[in-house]
């Protein structure tokens, strides 16, 4: 009997052929394949090398006609900050890519009145059917949506969710608790007066991170209002809010926008009015995005692991155990650069 032999980086080679040069079962290979749970790592390990060797590539539509599956995960976005939504697709894609799947990405405007917004949902899931679906905020926290992916038994895994945590398996980290931290940065370099801009009223996570940052500054004694206001994550929110809070008598001598985004947009009316930042002004932001290093000074931030989070929530869909009302938290660093400094004197 002739020998079978295995054609280096074959285009050809079949799941059989995975099972023969791996010595395991054809079964043992699907379960690999698919990610089902409970594979032992020395198993996974013979699999995975032999499809190395083999460049197996596995085929979509035959995995498809052999279960209920489409082998396509779906990432829901409606966030404004190109920052944040390049960093979680990214994050998603390499761990979907790496486990054989496809990736799907839709916008879906939460804004609008409930019925259309079901209206989109069922296009999407009508035109489309996907496996299960990853949640951004402010997506993760929208009711309506988690009830419409429920009745239709549609996985879901959620990033920093903040309402009905036991319904579903979540990635986020502690916003609260980094905006403290940035309050206490600025505490301790002598700043009294504060200005902190919110993001957009959907966004949980936002609301998380201007009520962790004002209820330090209360327990560290702040003695003056803190002045409120609405950057709606965006650059041009930033720069609008900015013209606001500057005009202030006395004006804020340090600001906290919930992203960098809008962080960058403070920056820019400051500059505008001319105001130096951090000398007549500290401003600092959140995500530790790209822009954080583009501005100049270069933006005290809080750096929080969109990427890592991303892939965190896509690993946790695929795997097929439930992970029901577990929320898994990543952790965040705070991020001193130029944009912060103690206060000056004479400022008013």
């Amino acid at each position: 009997m002739t020998p079978l032999t295995f054609p280096a980086n074959s285009a050809r080679a079949t799941m059989d052929d995975v099972a023969r040069l791996s010595g395991v079962s054809l079964k043992s290979v699907s379960r690999v394949i698919n990610g089902e749970p409970h594979v032992s790592a020395n198993l996974r390990a013979k699999v995975e090398a032999a499809i190395a060797e083999l460049n197996y590539v596995p085929d979509a539509a035959a995995r498809s006609l052999a279960g209920s599956r489409t082998f396509i995960i779906g990432l829901l976005l409606d966030n404004p900050s190109p920052h944040y939504t390049m960093k979680i697709q990214k994050g998603v894609y390499d761990v979907v890519r790496s486990h054989q799947y496809h990736l799907r990405i839709d916008n879906v405007d939460s804004t609008v009145p409930d019925e259309q917004f079901s209206a989109q949902l069922e296009a999407l899931i009508r035109n489309n059917r996907c496996d299960g679906f990853v949640l951004t905020p402010p997506l993760s926290d929208n009711l309506l949506l988690l009830d419409f992916l429920e009745a239709r038994k549609i996985r879901y895994v959620r990033i920093a969710p903040a309402l009905d945590n036991a319904r579903g398996p979540g990635i986020a980290i502690d916003d609260a608790a980094a905006a403290a931290a940035m309050a206490q940065h600025l505490w301790d370099l002598g700043h009294r007066r504060f200005a902190v801009m919110r993001g957009p009223a959907s966004h949980m996570a936002a609301a998380r991170r201007r009520d962790g940052f004002i209820a330090e500054l209360e327990r560290l004694g702040s003695a003056t209002p803190i002045i409120d206001a609405d950057g709606g994550f965006s650059f041009e929110g930033g720069i609008a809010a900015g013209e606001t809070l500057i005009a202030q008598s006395p004006r804020p001598t340090a600001v906290f926008a919930c992203n960098d985004d809008s962080a960058a947009g403070v920056m820019a009316a400051c500059s505008k009015a001319g105001l130096k930042v951090p000398d007549d002004i500290s401003v600092c932001g959140f995500d530790d995005s790209w822009i954080a290093r583009s501005v100049w000074p270069y933006l005290t931030t809080v750096y929080q692991p969109i990427e890592e989070m991303g892939q965190a929530a896509a690993a946790l869909l695929l795997r097929r155990d439930e992970q029901e009302g577990k929320i898994s938290q990543l952790g965040f660093q705070l991020v001193i650069r130029d944009s912060t400094a103690p206060p000056r004197q004479t400022q008013g």
